[in-house]
């Protein structure tokens, strides 16, 4: 989107604010890689200089910065004229772009005498009670000292089966993770649109209420420069998944980021839902892939919806998967469909022998180390 048409939005506002924004005290933003880099994979330094100075100049919110781009930056100094499809040259790539990225937003923040902090995570880091529990802790501490927290994936060690997938949505999940009030998704394009924004006939949709107002929107893949793992369709799942822990979410334009944060109505404005659910179950929710599938009984079933229960060995009928005490299982009803999904208490080669045996049996049996639950109602979510 050109200057032309970014200062015709600001000039469209009347003056008018957004409450949820301008109320809003703890921030997290995502930035893309398209929006840093230039097209041959270099950080482009006005670009981030820009983008440092808009988060610079919130007063005194709390920012977390959730920034793609280390990929991208490693491309030009290995040789790379795009962004490789293989995870080995990918990890390559994140090792010598990443300390680059970083470099960058210290010497710019620093202009702003602010300290900047970086955090790398895996998706094992935060779905892990203590992984979740420090993960939380350090962001918060980094916070109370007044430092912005650099979050990106830890691209060099996370392997295909233990990826966040993209950044949008690990930004989603470190709002919900640090309890945020807004998250604002920046990219190369300044608002969802019903359709291409190329196109003289798509319009730009101001604010989303909820899914019924994304009934037929064409949502786009990612863009040509190649740089990014994402596009609208991430985005507005981004947004699905923070509105849903009560994050008002704002989508708009990188070179638009001190007027979103200003609280202009420029991009796309998507709105929380009313309640706040736990932010580490929401995590378990949409951070997580099951390793696995607990087969339950009706009565199982039931006992875990309607009652809010812990699942029993009592209630499981057969077990799939090759997971170990703390992973992540699908808990499946008798139709097929994952009703719930948790942290499994035992490796799956240990519970054949405990199915559809009562706690209190198993203990007399087997010893009192066994009268426990498959999976504590803490550690598992719904999932309808």
């Amino acid at each position: 989107m050109g200057t032309v048409r970014q200062e015709q939005i600001r000039a469209g506002h009347n003056g008018q604010v957004r409450q949820q924004v301008t109320a809003a005290r703890r921030i997290v933003v995502k930035v893309g890689s398209s929006s840093l880099t230039t097209a041959e994979g270099g950080l482009d330094a006005a670009r981030v200089a820009a983008l440092v100075s808009a988060l610079a100049g919130t007063g005194g919110r709390e920012i977390v910065l959730v920034s793609s781009g280390a990929i991208a930056a490693g491309l030009a100094p290995l040789g790379l004229a795009k962004r490789p499809r293989d995870l080995a040259t990918q990890q390559a790539a994140a090792s010598v772009g990443q300390g680059r990225l970083m470099h960058a937003y210290t010497e710019e923040f620093g202009r702003h005498a602010r300290t900047v902090g970086q955090v790398l995570l895996t998706v094992d880091d935060v779905t892990r009670r203590a992984h979740y529990r420090n993960a939380y802790r350090t962001l918060r501490r980094l916070l109370d000292l007044d430092v912005v927290p650099i979050v990106n994936e830890n691209d060099t060690v996370a392997t295909q089966e233990i990826r966040f997938g993209d950044n949008d949505r690990l930004a989603a999940l470190v709002a919900a993770l640090v309890e945020a009030d807004l998250l604002v998704l920046l990219s190369d394009v300044d608002a969802l649109y019903t359709g291409n924004p190329a196109d003289p006939g798509s319009r730009k949709i101001e604010l989303v209420s909820g899914p019924a107002d994304l009934d037929g929107i064409a949502i786009s893949t990612p863009g040509k420069a190649g740089l990014g793992t994402g596009g609208m369709v991430t985005k507005v799942e981004a947004a699905r998944i923070a509105t849903g822990a009560g994050i008002n979410v704002v989508l708009t334009a990188a070179p638009l980021a001190a007027a979103a944060l200003a609280g202009e109505p420029v991009g796309t404005l998507f709105t929380a839902s009313a309640t706040r659910p736990s932010a580490r179950l929401h995590w378990l929710a949409h951070a997580t892939a099951a390793r696995g599938r607990l087969h339950l009984d009706a009565g199982a079933v039931q006992a875990v919806v309607e009652r809010q229960a812990s699942l029993l060995p009592a209630g499981i009928t057969s077990v799939d998967g090759a997971f170990t005490a703390g992973d992540p299982v699908d808990l499946v009803g008798p139709t097929g469909v994952a009703i719930a999904r948790g942290l499994v208490a035992y490796d799956a080669r240990e519970l054949p022998p405990l199915l559809g045996r009562s706690t209190s049996e198993l203990a007399a049996t087997l010893g009192p180390s066994y009268d426990r639950e498959i999976v504590h109602r803490d550690d598992l979510v719904l999932l309808h």
